[in-house]
This record gives C-alpha cells, structure tokens and sequence, in this order.
C-alpha cells in the first residue's frame, strides 16, 4: 500500500481506519439469565405457568416507582401501549386535539388518533430534537385537551418552561421518556415533571424488560386506578366488590417473565447512565477542537442520558455536504445513523393521507371535530435540524480504545473536508 492510499478516507478507496465493527452492547447477562430459570424452575415446581400481575411485575412497578422517587407504576407491553393507556386513562374528551412533538417515535404519535383525538404537531426548539414551551403555546386553543412531550436521545425538554404553560391553561402533560430513562432537569427526573410519565422498556432501550414493554408512572393515586383499568379491558380494580368492567379497553398488559428481566436491568440503570455519560464525556473533549462537527449545547441543569449522540454538522464549515460526511464517517467503521427524519411522524403515509381507521380521515373528518381536518403542520425548525445533525449510536460498554478510535475518526474525516 502506498503513502498516497494510506493517507486516503476508506470512502476513497483508502484503507479503513477501524477494521473491526464497534461492539454490539451485551447488555443481557448471567443475572437475568438467572432471574428467567428461576421463574420457569418454580413453574415446572407447581406446574403453573407464569402469568401476568403476578410477583415479579408487582415488584417491577414498585421498584421503579421507587426509583423515580415515589407514587405508583403500570408495567405494560410496549411504549406505543403506554401512551395509548395514559391518554386513555386521562379521559380526554373525544375529537379535542392533543400537542404532540414533531420528533418522535411514530409510536409517539399514532396512539392520539387511535383514540379519536387530534394529533396537533409541535415544531422542536430551534436546533433541537426537542419541542419547547414557545412551540406549544401557539397551537393551544379551546379544543386543546393535552401535551405530549418527548425527550429525544436522553437529551430533557424544558420542562419547566412546558410545564408553566400548561399549568397556565389546565392543561394535562404526558412526558414521554422511551428514550430517556434516568435523564435529569435541574437534579429532578424526567417523567416526574408532568401529570404522568411514560417509557419504553424494549430491548434496545436504557433497561430493558426483554423484547418489548413499557411503563406507566404517576404520583396521582385517582390516576393511577385509572391507567390500571385502562392497561387491562377496563377491569373494575379498586372499585367495590361486585363492580363488573366500567369501560371497555384493550389487554396492553406486561407479564412476569419480562418483568423479571426489567427487575435486574433496572438495577443496572444506574452504571449504564453513568458509563453513558463517561463515553460521551470524553468523546466530546476529544473532539472539541473540530471546525466541521460538535456536540450540540444541552439546557441549563440537564443532564442527558444519550440513548444515541445527537452531532451537528457545520456545513459552512466543511468542502462537502453532510450527507457525504456521514457516508465518510460509516466507511471508518463508525456506526452513523446520517438521517432520522423516521422520527417525523407527521411527515408519514399514515398521517398526510389520514390512515388511521378503515376509511381514510378519521378522525379528523368527524363532524364532530370542530377543528381544520386539513392543517397543516410544516415544522421548520424540525426539518433544519434533520439537514445539518446526525446520530452516533454509543453504549455503555464502549472500550478506551473504541472511544479512541471514534475519536481518531472523526479527526480523520475533518481533517479531509475542513474548509481551510
């Protein structure tokens, strides 16, 4: 190999600065391993199978109501199905609208509808994934019933800002944090800002329950006995004996068998937060000194728990365009997601064309909506922010030498497109 080919990017036909792929996050080990057989020991020992509201989930919900510092928890199957229950559970008056963040998980999304409400989408604070309080407060109008509000990446909305607002108008607040488990705003956790908090708890998330789950955390008793009822077809619990099923709802229960499994990764939260935290750290001085990329400013008093690293790129900066930078960054082995407008829901088929139900527009076309059935939402500020950031997918069990390298990366690729 020449000097010439060495001193090339790998996108240029030189030769890969990391040949080997970064490390997949083992985040799975002998202590749920251990917590799974001993469940299914004690089923082959009495010969009943592990169900559902069992030990193990009652135990789940209190350990991470604990956790989050007090009040009362619903394990469920699914993020999506956490949110459905807490909108359910809030008992929102039917074709009012919702607020909801432009960037999200569609999963962050679809519940509204489902529910015969109105997706209302608001654009993220300038140069954020995130919305703020000066993006809400435009669209609330007399039909307004709630906010969602998630935190993208591990990185805290501001909620004291969001939360001044909505106290302001009587206004309900669901905090979605599916991907901010343990994230902070001025020492306080998120989820515990508005009327009730949400998570997901699938597999690729902070902790885990396995596959697939969710939970549902408030601090209000009334309405915690309601997302109960609202996670498990309306069953009468804590009403009187005799009382049969007040309303109807879907089975969007967890099980036992995940709950284990959530149990010993919620222990773990802890030092994967913090290891997170570390790898970003030193990721972030050691490439303080680039013209072409930087971390992006968090707010005042958050501490962010990155489930991925939200980078933004400098074009002003730089000889190229970012989606080149990316594809450069992906061929040194760096494992890049160079665009998540995926987390645009409101730009999708599902929304644009209003198919939600067997015929396309409803809701929306109710007439007992009172609303615009065809506004739009245009969203400027979430769309620049998609044009010059992209994410660096990290965990906590990144190495030294897979912080070195990922830095040494990015030095190599500003190195070659830094405009002088």
């Amino acid at each position: 190999m020449t000097t010439a080919t060495q001193s090339l990017l790998a996108l240029q036909g030189g030769a890969r600065l990391r040949t080997a792929p970064f490390p997949p996050r083992g985040n799975m080990g002998e202590e749920e391993k251990a917590a799974l057989i001993a469940l299914l020991d004690d089923a082959i020992a009495t010969g009943v199978a592990p169900g559902y509201n069992g030990a193990e989930e009652t135990a789940y919900c209190a350990e991470f109501a604990d956790y989050m510092g007090g009040g009362y928890v619903d394990a469920v199957n699914s993020g999506t199905s956490a949110l459905y229950v807490a909108l359910k559970a809030l008992q929102l008056p039917p074709f009012s609208e919702v607020i909801v963040a432009a960037v999200t998980d569609p999963g962050g999304m679809m519940p509204i509808p489902l529910l015969n409400l109105i997706p209302v989408v608001a654009d993220t604070a300038p140069g954020s994934y995130n919305t703020g309080a000066d993006q809400i407060a435009p669209l609330i109008s007399p039909l307004t019933s709630a906010i969602v509000v998630a935190h993208i990446g591990g990185e805290p909305a501001d909620m004291d800002a969001i939360m001044a607002l909505a106290r302001q108008h009587n206004l309900p607040v669901i905090e979605d944090c599916a991907q901010a488990h343990g994230a902070t705003l001025h020492g306080q956790l998120v989820g515990t800002f508005g009327t009730i908090g949400i998570f997901s708890t699938m597999s690729g998330k902070h902790h885990c329950s396995g596959s697939q789950g969710g939970l549902v955390f408030t601090r209000d008793e009334a309405l915690y006995h309601e997302i109960r009822r609202a996670s498990d077809r309306g069953k009468p619990f804590f009403l009187p004996p005799g009382a049969t099923n007040p309303s109807a709802s879907l089975n969007l229960n967890l099980n036992d068998m995940a709950a284990a499994v959530g149990r010993v990764q919620l222990r773990k939260l802890p030092a994967i937060i913090a290891r997170r935290q570390a790898v970003v750290g030193q990721l972030g001085e050691g490439i303080s000194d680039l013209a072409t990329v930087s971390l992006p400013p968090l707010l005042p008093g958050a501490g962010a728990v990155y489930w991925f690293l939200r980078l933004r790129f400098h074009p002003e900066r730089a000889d190229c365009d970012k989606a080149t930078y990316c594809q450069a960054l992906s061929a040194e082995g760096l494992p890049i997601n160079p665009s998540y407008r995926a987390a645009l829901p409101h730009t999708q088929t599902w929304f644009t064309e209003r198919r939600v139900f067997g015929r396309p527009g409803y809701p929306w076309t109710s007439p007992d909506y009172k609303g615009d059935p065809n506004r739009h939402f245009p969203c400027p500020n979430a769309h620049a922010v998609m044009e010059n950031h992209f994410n660096l997918h990290i965990h906590e069990n990144w190495s030294p030498a897979d912080i070195d390298d990922a830095i040494a990366i990015f030095h190599r690729v500003d190195a070659a497109y830094r405009r002088d």
